[in-house]
């Protein structure tokens, strides 16, 4: 059962000892690529959708202070973006085959909401952040034993959303025309997208 030189051969019971796959490794692996690969594609879209408000924003009379508001909020979006962009690459996973039509829907949903108003932009930007935030809660809670420093990331992203969505509120999101319908039908939007891209 063992060569010369005390190599063990097939068969030898020291063989079952040698380390195997960790039960679910490949699972967890797989799920942790589903998450990064759907925050991702989730910080871009939010790139582009205050990147399509501030646009109209910006050519709208009078509109100035609510601009600079949006392109802030975009800037902190950029940051989680790269960072995003960073994990996938230090961790070999792509990102989702569907960012071209992503990035075309998300600018294309933050210019048709501020063409509707103030109010249906902020109310666009309560929805969209209250989908992401209860995504990331959800994250964090499965990764905070088996991945601590993402899982901590993962908080941090969570209370700039927070931040975000509560600054809409105060300026307004709920006076919106047809708040109940329009919120509810972006958050279903982004609720599709999350699942879309999870797996594509």
């Amino acid at each position: 059962m063992v060569r010369p030189g005390g190599v063990p051969q097939v068969g030898d019971p020291r063989m079952s000892r040698a380390v195997p796959p960790r039960p679910g490794a490949a699972a967890s692996k797989a799920r942790l690529a589903e998450i990064l690969r759907v925050d991702q594609a989730g910080e871009l879209a939010a790139v582009h959708i205050y990147r399509g408000q501030a646009a109209v924003m910006r050519a709208a009379p009078g509109r100035e202070r609510i601009a600079d508001q949006l392109r802030e909020m975009e800037g902190h979006e950029q940051v989680h973006l790269t960072r995003f962009n960073e994990l996938l690459t230090e961790r070999g996973v792509r990102p989702t085959l569907m960012s071209p039509i992503w990035r075309a829907a998300a600018f294309a949903l933050g210019a048709g909401t501020a063409l509707l108003g103030d109010k249906a932009a902020h109310a666009c930007t309560e929805a969209v952040e209250t989908v992401i935030e209860k995504h990331y809660a959800g994250q964090i809670e499965e990764l905070k034993d088996r991945d601590p420093a993402l899982a901590a990331e993962l908080s941090q992203f969570r209370d700039d959303e927070l931040a975000h969505r509560d600054l809409a509120v105060e300026e307004g999101a709920h006076e919106a025309t047809a708040y109940p319908l329009l919120t509810a039908v972006i958050q279903a939007g982004c609720r599709a997208a999350i699942k879309i891209s999870e797996k594509i």
